[in-house]
Order: structure tokens, then C-alpha cells, then sequence
């Protein structure tokens, strides 16, 4: 794949979301990746194909160069610290926020907060800039259970809607950060196929600027 550009991406969101402006840039998948296994598709662009991967794994694959570029949340590049990666372009798109919710019926916190999330770095580093020290719980999902079984006294979470805080008796407290996707490049790629990934981010650019 020397003269082939990869792009890491994963599926849900962030894919679905990212087509389109792919499509704009005249690039396609030539298999439904919503029905084949392969986990590297094909494009309409011989020089370019799709990894498919986990969201948490996208700043792995691109700082290690097993990708040359990917598309990865805010939120995930955060956690990872985004060491080997430029980070040339937002894409605007699958946006939310980072957020600490509680429950809103709370009673005093007596000792050590609790905060069950999957961003430990981010959590840590934020309740440290905070002054608060806390015991971290990592979780893969259903983050707002914990509080409401009495393993967390707080979460750290996504937050689109809100919908699901508010269904299981809890509210956003603080803001982290805002979430959006984001374009990274791989640092040896960007100057190994400079002139293929700078097409490549104008391309997507002016999709952007055209969503």
C-alpha cells in the first residue's frame, strides 16, 4: 500500500457521518459496509481504501502508521493524547458534549468522590485541574447505572440529547469539553504522501464547508 492512502474509520456514527463528505471528496466504498465482513474496503479511488476498526483504536492505527489518516472523535483523541498525529481539520459532524452528571436527587458526599466513566485520563486530569481528588471506575457502557445502584457518586459522559440523564434521574453538573470528529493524519505519512493527504484535506474542507 506504499502509493495508497487508508483512512481508519469506525463503524456507527461517525462513519455514517463521514460518507458523505467522502462522497463530496469523490470517494465511495465499493462494498455496503453495513453488509460486508471485510474490515479494508475498497473505493471508487484506486489509490485510496477504508480501515475499518474500533473508535478507541483510530489514534492507534494512525500514530503507528498502519493507517495514514483516520477520523476520530474529540473525545477519543483526548483519551489517547494524540501523541504522532496532526490533527489538520473538525468535520463538524457527530457533535456532543463531554460532560459530569450526578443524580439529581444527591445527598452529601462524604470521603472520596466516585466517578465512574471510560475516559480516565480525561477524568483524572480534569478533577486534578479541579483541586478534587477521586476514585475512578472504568466502564465500558451504561454509564448511568452506576450512580443509581450506589458504584458511582458521578459519571463522565457523552451527552447529545440528554435524554437518557433525565430517564434515569440525572443531570449534567459540568461541562469538559465539546465533542466533534476530527480529521488526523499520520506524521511520517503527511510528509512521505505530502502532496496525495494535502488534496486530500482540501478536499475535505471544502465538503465541510459545503455540509
Amino acid at each position: 500500500m506504499k502509493n495508497t492512502l487508508t483512512i481508519a474509520l469506525s463503524k456507527g456514527r461517525i462513519f455514517e457521518e463521514t460518507l458523505p463528505l467522502l462522497k463530496r471528496a469523490g470517494i465511495e466504498p465499493t462494498d455496503d459496509p453495513n453488509k460486508s465482513r471485510k474490515l479494508i474496503l475498497s473505493t471508487t479511488r484506486d489509490d485510496v481504501k477504508l480501515v475499518i476498526i474500533r473508535a478507541a483504536d483510530v489514534p492507534t492505527y494512525v500514530q503507528y502508521g498502519a493507517a495514514d489518516m483516520g477520523v476520530a472523535g474529540k473525545d477519543v483523541l483526548m483519551e489517547h493524547g494524540g501523541d504522532g498525529l496532526y490533527e489538520p481539520l473538525d468535520l463538524q459532524i457527530a457533535k456532543c458534549k463531554l460532560m459530569v452528571a450526578a443524580p439529581v436527587q444527591r445527598s452529601k458526599i462524604s470521603g472520596r468522590l466516585r466517578v465512574a466513566t471510560k475516559y480516565l485520563n480525561i477524568t483524572r486530569q480534569y478533577f486534578a485541574q479541579q483541586g478534587t481528588q477521586v476514585e475512578l471506575i472504568k466502564l465500558y457502557g451504561s454509564m448511568e447505572l452506576a450512580p443509581l445502584v450506589g458504584l458511582a457518586d458521578y459519571i463522565v459522559d457523552l451527552v447529545d440529547t440528554g435524554n437518557t440523564l433525565k430517564a434515569n434521574g440525572l443531570e449534567p453538573t459540568e461541562h469538559i469539553a465539546d465533542i466533534s470528529s476530527r480529521l488526523v493524519v499520520n506524521k511520517a505519512s503527511m510528509k512521505m504522501k505530502h502532496a496525495s493527504i494535502q488534496g486530500f484535506i482540501e478536499h475535505m474542507a471544502a465538503a465541510v464547508a459545503n455540509n
